[in-house]
């Protein structure tokens, strides 16, 4: 697929940069995602991939550079945009006085779908978190917190996944889910950006920040 292409289809940056306290993060982010397509962002700790993540997401205004969504500029609350993407940073974005079922239930019914028991018990057994349940998530280990959150993606359909390090506290078994839950996404011509210490599977482009 061209470059040209694939950015009108998908999410494009062209000279991205951004600072923190006047000092640059990152500069001259240039790439294209379409459907289908995984990229995968590295790079050593510090180096701005999280910062990255959360341009993307929009939750940080670049301070230089463009991003494209389907060819249109991206601007700041955009609900369009926003409709579109699943953001997983750090703190994984689940109440924690609620329970692993209750927060799926919850994401399901804000996202505008009838909340079922039966998709939320799938999501969450395919994670092996059928015993977690019914446990407010307060009492879950981060492992499971993490779990959690990457069940919800498969019931809040978006086509745009902006995910911060997924496979942090997930064991060979979780990592293997959620290997199987990127791949039916891409399948299925979704997207996705992934900020990573390991190389995923999946395959896709690499995006390295730092030197």
């Amino acid at each position: 697929m061209h470059v040209e292409a694939t950015a009108d289809r998908g999410l494009s940056a062209r000279q991205l940069g951004f600072c923190r306290a006047g000092r640059p993060v990152f500069d001259g982010i240039d790439f294209a995602v379409g459907p289908g397509e995984l990229l995968q962002v590295t790079g050593a700790n510090g180096s701005g991939k999280t910062s990255l993540l959360r341009v993307l997401s929009g939750l940080l205004e670049p301070a230089a550079g463009e991003l494209r969504w389907r060819a249109r500029p991206v601007r700041a609350g955009e609900a369009g945009y926003q409709q579109s993407v699943a953001y997983v940073g750090h703190s994984d974005g689940i109440d924690p006085d609620l329970s692993a079922a209750q927060n799926l239930a919850f994401a399901m019914q804000i996202a505008g779908a009838a909340p079922s028991r039966a998709l939320v018990d799938r999501a969450l057994g395919a994670y092996g978190l059928a015993p977690a349940m019914p446990v407010p998530v307060r009492r879950l280990s981060q492992g499971q917190r993490r779990r959690v959150a990457l069940a919800r993606l498969g019931l809040v359909p978006r086509v745009l996944w902006l995910l911060d390090e997924p496979l942090t506290s997930l064991d060979e078994q979780a990592g293997d889910a959620f290997q199987a839950q990127l791949h039916t996404h891409l399948r299925a011509g979704g997207m996705a950006v992934v900020a990573t210490h390991c190389a995923l599977p999946a395959g896709g482009r690499f995006l390295h920040l730092g030197a």
